[in-house]
C-alpha cells in the first residue's frame, strides 16, 4: 500500500478518486516556477515572483495569478501574453518532469477498480502534454482543466465537474491535493481531501 508521510493511502469507502496534477501526481512545480520566472522576465518583471509566494498560489489559473501580481506590484502585465509565454517556457521543460512516486503508486493500485480523474488549474494543452511526458495518460477516465470551468480553484467548480463526469456524488469522492487553493476547492465541493506534503513536490536532490 502506498503511503504519504505517516498515512496509508486508501480509497476504501469512496467511489472515485480525483487527483490534482502539478505538485500532487507529477513533480513539476520546480519547472513551473522556472517557467514563471522566464515569462515575467520577458515582460520586464523579472525577480518579483518569489518562490514561497509561487507555492502559496499553486493550483490557481495562470491568468488569475498575473492579475494578482499586477495588483500587488502596481503593474500592467497582459495576463494573456504572460500566460502564453509561461506556457511556452514550461513546454520546453517537459523532459525534466517525473512522477511523485507515492501518489503514482497509489493511482496505479486503483487501475480498473475505482474511477479516477485529474482536476487541475492548468490548461488542457499543458496538462495533456504533462501526463504524456510521465506516461500516465491512460490511468484516468476524465481530465478536467481550467479550460473546462468558468471559475478556477479555490472555487469548487473543477472538482464538481470531475465528479459529474465520473457519475459519482461529491461526498463519495476522495481528492489528493498539494496546494492551499486546491484543498479549499475540494473542501468546498464537499469532498474528502488528503493533503500532499510539500517535501514531495519540490525538486529531488
Amino acid at each position: 500500500m502506498a503511503t504519504i508521510g505517516e498515512f496509508n493511502l486508501s480509497a476504501e469507502g469512496f467511489e472515485a478518486v480525483i487527483f490534482d496534477c502539478d505538485g500532487t501526481l507529477v513533480n513539476s512545480m520546480p519547472s513551473h516556477f522556472e517557467a514563471w520566472c522566464e515569462a515575467l522576465a520577458l515582460h520586464g518583471a523579472g525577480g518579483i515572483f518569489k518562490e514561497d509566494v509561487f507555492y502559496a498560489m499553486g493550483g490557481r489559473p495562470t491568468k488569475d495569478i498575473v492579475v494578482e501580481i499586477n495588483d500587488e506590484y502596481g503593474l500592467k502585465l497582459d495576463p494573456e501574453r504572460v500566460a502564453f509565454a509561461k506556457r511556452e517556457a514550461f513546454l520546453k521543460k517537459l523532459g525534466q518532469l517525473d512522477l511523485i512516486d507515492e501518489v503514482a503508486e497509489f493511482a496505479e493500485s486503483l487501475r480498473g477498480k475505482v474511477p479516477m480523474a485529474i482536476a487541475t488549474g492548468g490548461t488542457r494543452l499543458v496538462i495533456e502534454k504533462t501526463l504524456q511526458a510521465v506516461g500516465v495518460s491512460d490511468l484516468f477516465e476524465e481530465v478536467v482543466t481550467a479550460d473546462d470551468v468558468k471559475v478556477g480553484k479555490p472555487a469548487p467548480d473543477i472538482f464538481l465537474k470531475a465528479a459529474q463526469l465520473l457519475g459519482v456524488a461529491p461526498e463519495k469522492c476522495l481528492v489528493l491535493e498539494d496546494a492551499p487553493a486546491g484543498v479549499m476547492a475540494a473542501q468546498l465541493a464537499g469532498m474528502t481531501v488528503i493533503s500532499i506534503p510539500a517535501p514531495l513536490n519540490v525538486a529531488k536532490k
